[in-house]
């Protein structure tokens, strides 16, 4: 008797599979780079809150950013965060093609007969403007993005996958994460279901072993490859 590979069985018992975005299907910044927006809100922040801005000049990622803003003041918060998917959405339009694999590994999850959805820190609209774009949102049914003024509920909080179960009506425990990040790997911990690391970077495979994922992969035409033979 033959066993599948842990890839094919991880994705054999998914109901539903949730892809991260930024990584797995988009790189999201690739055209317009992540620390030019970071310092974009930066400045943003700065004009109204010298100390927030302060803090927020020490990092380069526009999430954390935003992150920073909430912490000072709502208010503010709910401007960057405008501003933030503002940027997104024309990142995605200059970020060039899909991630390879990832328009196969999305139709190959449809056509097995699993829901998709997208999971993401970024906002809903860029991830739909993005799949429409490349005529992908026909393989997706629901995009979960960032909460609107929570970021606490972002990843590694459990809240965006919970919530893609809950619409796709599910157990998460039978839904399947793809993400590229540490906070995927401790969100689908978080939520009880299975996750996939997709290690595009080297130093990836050994964190996402440490953090104890079910899966790592190095490509994601492999995710759709697997889909042919579960």
């Amino acid at each position: 008797m033959t066993h599948a590979d842990p890839l094919t069985e991880t994705l054999a018992n998914a109901r539903v599979v949730l892809f991260d975005f930024d990584g797995p299907v988009c790189d999201v910044f690739a055209g317009l780079p992540a620390p030019e927006v970071a310092q974009e809100l930066t400045a943003l922040l700065s004009a109204q809150d010298e100390a927030a801005g302060a803090k927020a000049s020490q990092t380069d990622d526009p999430i954390e950013v935003l992150r920073i803003a909430h912490e000072a003041d709502t208010e503010l918060g709910r401007q960057i965060e405008q501003a933030l998917t503002a940027a997104e959405v024309r990142a995605v339009a200059v970020a060039g093609k899909p991630t390879p694999g990832a328009a196969e590994a999305l139709q190959a999850a449809r056509v097995a007969g699993r829901g998709v959805a997208v999971v993401s820190n970024n906002s809903t609209e860029c991830v739909r403007v993005f799949l429409e774009l490349h005529g992908l949102e026909e393989y997706v049914t629901k995009i979960v993005g960032r909460p609107s003024e929570q970021p606490h509920l972002m990843k590694p909080n459990p809240f965006p996958l919970i919530t893609a179960a809950e619409q796709m009506h599910v157990d998460v425990t039978s839904c399947t994460l793809i993400g590229d990040s540490l906070t995927d790997i401790q969100a689908a911990h978080a939520a009880g279901a299975t996750v996939i690391g997709y290690a595009n970077k080297p130093h990836k495979a050994d964190q996402f072993a440490e953090a104890q994922a079910d899966v790592i992969t190095e490509d994601m035409q492999a995710i759709a490859d697997a889909f042919t033979t579960t």
